[in-house]
């Protein structure tokens, strides 16, 4: 048996398979982290990776046809991190134990409000369907994440796949540890860094149930006017009215908006401590300015205040944050060192001394889609200069083909986006990036070469991290 752990990503474009194959005396502990992506189910690209995880990494189970994974982990409801649990695809694979967030467990009393939200965000996101609204290709992404599809994934998760191998999903927590949810392997420990259990309180703030009773009387009122669109009631004007559903609308959004930063925020983070070496898994947890008591929190802003020790040393390795996305790796770059979130960044992953080389390693899983801002291309070069195993994707690109354009052969290749937090429009995609050293990505590793559709073949990226 190799001596060696392996963190492999599927390529699924826009979303997670990420799985870990940790040495466990004479065997191995195989662990999966999300299946999930935003491309179509006609795609075939999780079950395909599935299909390859099972015929060249799972052991079969003695005595049966079934393959073995030992630890099934969903960091959170979105699709793209949970869309490819299909019973019927897992139906040859025996599965030991499945965790998932905290803030999945319809029971959980801490996640009460925030269950709320998200039924909100869900009805109104069905009322905009059933409007006929025209989305743009970003906010396309975010409503399918309220899709029936998704429903029938938390299902799988929580009851079809349970009863399939008959056990009980574990909703977990920060604080428990790999011991504490029955899980024993040589040499590791698997700490759960987030979410915290008070959900509603860290995650939502104090300030949740006046945002619920006004999301719950705007709910009302949009569901009622918005399917109404071409009857104008008799005592309003047809641009009143207009004028109305616009507000309705935007109301609307502005639940759906809410709720994805919260479903991020409770993802399920892992670290995992084997031998000497630290890794993290961070699911799509976002950061925020700064943490404030009683107020809706970032995921890293929390972590950092309740877990801070298990934060305050450098990792071996990091699974980027929501697919490279600006504000799931803590780096504030409007900011200086001594800002909360630049600590973290600089605790997790510290730039090397002068004349030395960084140790720890990343993989980011993503794909740029239309109109997309992730992965943000500023972000992916500072990660370069902070740990070892980087390309200079359009050196190597040229070299290999020395007609290589990135303006036509990489697909989205500027994109221009003023966030909130920073002071004027900058370049988001990979223009005026590609020529500098950063993470090895999904994306540009496929033979696709960063183009939007995606390959037939199974495809991955993957690092071992020696004891």
């Amino acid at each position: 048996m190799g001596s060696k752990l392996l963190v492999r990503c599927y390529n699924v474009g826009c979303g997670d398979c990420v799985y870990v194959r940790i040495p466990d005396g004479k065997d191995h502990f195989h662990i999966l982290i999300d299946c999930g992506s935003k491309e179509g189910a006609s795609s075939g690209v999780m079950e395909r990776a599935i299909r390859h995880l099972a015929d060249h990494e799972l052991p079969t189970v003695d005595g049966t046809k079934k393959k073995r994974l030992d630890l099934l982990v969903a960091t959170h409801r979105h699709e793209d991190h949970i869309k490819g649990f299909d019973p019927k695809v897992f139906q040859d694979i025996a599965i030991g134990n499945i965790w998932l967030s905290a803030a999945m467990d319809l029971s959980h009393p801490q996640a009460q409000q925030t269950h709320a939200l998200h039924a909100f965000a869900s009805e109104s996101v069905r009322a905009m369907q059933e409007s006929g609204t025209a989305f743009s290709p970003e906010l396309s992404d975010m409503v399918g994440l309220y899709g029936i599809s998704n429903q029938g994934a938390i299902t799988a998760l929580t009851d079809s796949l349970p009863r399939q191998n008959g056990i009980t999903p574990k909703f977990v927590f920060a604080g428990q540890t790999s011991n504490d949810l029955g899980v024993s392997i040589e040499k590791t420990r698997i700490t759960v860094l987030g979410p915290e259990k008070d959900i509603d309180g860290y995650y939502l703030g104090k300030q949740a149930d006046k945002r619920l009773r006004g999301m719950q009387a705007g709910a009302a009122h949009f569901q009622s006017a918005v399917p109404a669109r071409n009857k104008p009631p008799a005592n309003i004007s047809n641009s009143d009215f207009r004028r109305l559903q616009s507000r309705l609308l935007s109301n609307g959004l502005a639940f759906a908006v809410d709720d994805t930063s919260i479903q991020n925020n409770v993802s399920t983070v892992l670290l995992i401590e084997w031998r000497k070496r630290r890794l993290l898994f961070v699911g799509d947890a976002e950061w925020e300015e700064e943490f404030a008591d009683g107020r809706k929190n970032g995921s890293w802003n929390v972590m950092w205040q309740k877990r801070k020790k298990y934060l305050s040393k450098p990792l071996d390795f990091l699974k980027v944050g929501h697919h490279g996305s600006h504000n799931a790796t803590p780096w504030f770059r409007e900011a200086g060192p001594e800002h909360e979130v630049n600590q973290i960044f600089n605790a997790i992953l510290p730039l090397p001394d002068s004349g030395t080389k960084p140790k720890a390693k990343c993989l980011v899983s993503t794909k740029r889609k239309q109109y997309d801002t992730i992965p943000d291309g500023e972000l992916l070069t500072e990660l370069g200069k902070r740990v070892s195993n980087t390309r200079n994707y359009l050196k190597d690109f040229q070299a290999a083909d020395p007609g290589f354009d990135p303006e036509k052969d990489i697909f989205n290749y500027s994109v221009m986006k003023r966030y909130s937090s920073e002071p004027k429009q900058r370049e988001v995609g990979d223009k005026g990036w590609l020529d500098r050293p950063q993470p090895i990505r999904t994306d540009l590793e496929s033979a696709g070469r960063g183009q939007g559709t995606m390959p037939g073949d199974v495809e991955f990226i993957e690092v071992e991290i020696d004891p």
